[in-house]
């Protein structure tokens, strides 16, 4: 796995239905290396403390392999890494071959795997659909979420270097569809 682009976001407003949301999940590639910290990523916008950011959910990484799938179906949008408020934008990234507690070395970071990510209401209104949270729940294209164990700078190009692998713990897609099952999609 190699990261496609590390992405920033400022605190933006969206407009859904009359009503504005201030969010950070329109995220943009950036040129410099980004540097991820114990509790979120440096320069990072996240206005949702309450379910974004912190220890378990630091960083989040999502697979360049399934934008074209989400692509075809929203032809509309303006298109660019980081669509869905990651931070790391990675090729190949497989939801069914990480495992929960797999540790990674990437640029001068160490980095945990800790869970998928949840589609919310800010992730529809970013895509202009509601019903995208029953779509993105709807497949194990989820992303994951990383904690920081060492933190450090990295850039597009790092490559994600496995230094424990954790088999015996369920993989992402796992959890995510468990997860699933209990908000009865």
């Amino acid at each position: 796995m190699k990261i496609i682009a590390t992405c920033l976001a400022k605190p933006t407003t969206l407009i859904w239905k009359g009503k504005s949301y201030t969010t950070g999940i329109v995220k943009k590639p950036v040129d410099n290396p980004i540097f991820l910290d114990l509790e979120d990523v440096k320069s990072d916008t996240i206005c949702d403390r309450k379910h974004h950011g912190g220890v378990e959910q630091a960083v989040y990484a999502y697979g360049k392999q399934h934008y074209p799938f989400w692509k075809s179906q929203y032809q509309n949008l303006d298109w660019h890494d980081g669509m869905f408020g990651e931070n790391l934008t990675i090729d190949n990234l497989d939801e069914t071959n990480i495992f929960v507690g797999n540790v990674y070395n990437v640029g001068n970071a160490v980095i945990e795997v800790t869970k998928p990510r949840q589609p919310c209401r800010t992730l529809a209104i970013r895509f202009k659909d509601m019903q995208l949270v029953k779509k993105f729940w709807n497949t194990t294209k989820c992303g994951v979420y990383f904690k920081i164990l060492q933190p450090g700078l990295v850039k597009a190009g790092d490559a994600l270097v496995l230094i424990k692998e954790c088999k015996n713990n369920p993989s992402i897609a796992e959890i995510y569809k468990q997860k699933k099952k209990t908000k009865g999609f």
